[in-house]
């Protein structure tokens, strides 16, 4: 398939826009219910054959590719279930008083809708979970917006594939045709952020790439939301008391993270802050030459590692450990510095590096850590590992990367981001462009939705969940009183 005419992104973009009211009517949820339902048994159902098509156009690997794409169904269904609970809605009314303390109280009943159609650009590191029928798209559709999917170019045939088979299944559980379409190509995307039916954007990608989005969908004659998830370092800090208590299982939790999927995960570590003297680099190197090369997602990715793997190599004061490889199949690479040369060439080493590599920094005190840590700019997670008897001591530390991070890890490893509702994906800007939502979990519906209050209106006006007559079997907030069926 060749790159989208411009008259066929406007041609998706409007069936989108026909869809929007019969999908996102507040009416509708059942309807919706069954369709994130029917997408996620579709899917399973492919999974023969999408598996091979993601393997041959990512170069991960078939386990990765079969657990990722039942992360993707698991979260279709989890959606499907919130949708059903209710509470997602916020269904909230207040009856009216003429003998309010404040004066005569109007009747007011309040809900979350749909923003509308929804321009979704799927990323290349995570092709099932991230992509095509992955959280944004999930999100948005469980929300009651169609979705115009902008394919990505290092998996074009298997965004392709999926969205037939999210498009057939969606329109087989009631929905209306154009509630999910594909596009694809450059020229299209940016098109698509700026069609003026396209009332939000949801992305996961480069910095360069994102800003540019976001920039457009903020410069609409009528702005909107743009979702961005663009670049994270997800710095690691460890104490001194974790050293001496288990150096040694650290040094090994950090190799097998930062090399994890050939370093292409967003929440990759890209630093390692060790106290002076810390007597793990024999260990760390080690293990790092140990681990094989790999492919990586495509030439575009490889070459964009090379480049930057340079860019950090060339620093003064920054020590090559393990040299690694560039090409398609990179070998892990390694490099050490300390903080007085981090802060000094923070444009230069507090820049993501995507792929197998990542920097080992060591600190004098806890003044030349909080420095560290002060230093970055937004990110989607942030580490210690420490003590209990460190916990007391770190509290600075916790202050100035909660302002820094949206996850905070004790003794654990960032690489991996559960599917659950305590799950919070997202950080400061450039982490994501919108710090308050996050794109894992049920919660994520929240970008799609709008507030809408109806004053005085009559049942008949009113979606089903407001009315005054019935007993609506969801969770509502009646005159300030919690009611949960």
């Amino acid at each position: 398939m060749s790159d989208s005419t411009p008259a066929q992104v406007t041609a998706a973009v409007d069936a989108a826009a026909g869809a929007a009211r019969a999908f996102g009517h507040p009416d509708a949820v059942p309807m919706r219910i069954e369709a994130l339902r029917a997408v996620a048994d579709a899917l399973d159902a492919a999974a023969d054959e999408l598996v091979p098509i993601a393997m041959a156009e990512s170069h991960l690997p078939e386990g990765r590719l079969r657990g990722e794409l039942t992360r993707t169904t698991y979260q279709l269904r989890l959606f499907a279930d919130y949708l059903a609970e209710g509470s997602w809605a916020e269904v909230t009314i207040d009856s009216a008083d003429p003998d309010w303390v404040l004066g005569a109280k109007p009747d007011l009943r309040r809900l979350l809708v749909p923003v509308g159609p929804v321009a979704v650009y799927g990323a290349s590191n995570f092709p099932f979970a991230f992509s095509a029928a992955g959280g944004d798209t999930a999100s948005a559709l469980a929300a009651g917006c169609p979705v115009v999917l902008k394919a990505h170019p290092g998996h074009p045939q298997l965004s392709r594939r999926t969205g037939e088979i999210v498009s057939a299944a969606l329109v087989s559980a009631g929905a209306p045709e154009g509630t999910f379409s594909v596009v694809e190509g450059l020229e299209a995307g940016k098109q698509l952020i700026t069609e003026p039916a396209i009332k939000a954007g949801a992305f996961t990608g480069s910095i360069p790439a994102g800003r540019a989005l976001y920039d457009a969908a903020a410069a609409r004659p009528e702005p909107i939301p743009f979702y961005g998830e663009l670049g994270s370092l997800n710095p690691v800090f460890v104490t001194e008391r974790a050293v001496k208590a288990r150096g040694a299982e650290i040094a090994s939790g950090f190799i097998g993270s930062y090399t994890l999927g050939v370093g292409q995960f967003c929440t990759k570590p890209g630093l390692l802050f060790l106290p002076e003297g810390h007597g793990l680099l024999d260990d760390i190197v080690t293990a790092a030459e140990q681990v094989e090369a790999a492919p990586m997602l495509n030439e575009r990715v490889a070459s964009g590692y090379a480049g930057r793997l340079g860019d950090v190599s060339a620093v003064a004061g920054v020590q090559v450990l393990v040299p690694g490889s560039t090409g398609d199949a990179p070998k892990p690479a390694l490099a050490a510095t300390d903080v007085p040369t981090l802060l000094a060439n923070q444009d230069a080493l507090l820049a993501e590096c995507f792929g197998p590599f990542s920097l080992v920094v060591t600190y004098a005190d806890e003044d030349q850590l909080l420095a560290a840590a002060r230093a970055f700019e937004g990110n989607l997670t942030a580490t210690i590992h420490g003590e209990d008897d460190d916990a007391a001591e770190l509290a600075e530390l916790v202050y100035a990367l909660q302002s820094r991070a949206g996850r905070l890890l004790w003794n654990g490893w960032p690489t991996g981001v559960a599917v659950t509702w305590a799950m919070q994906h997202g950080g400061p800007y450039p982490a994501t462009t919108a710090s308050v939502h996050t794109s894992v979990g049920p919660t994520a519906i929240r970008r799609f939705l709008r507030p809408i209050s109806y004053q005085n209106m009559p049942d008949a006006a009113l979606p089903k969940v407001l009315r005054r007559q019935g007993t609506p079997d969801v969770v509502r907030r009646v005159d300030g009183v919690l009611q949960v069926p």
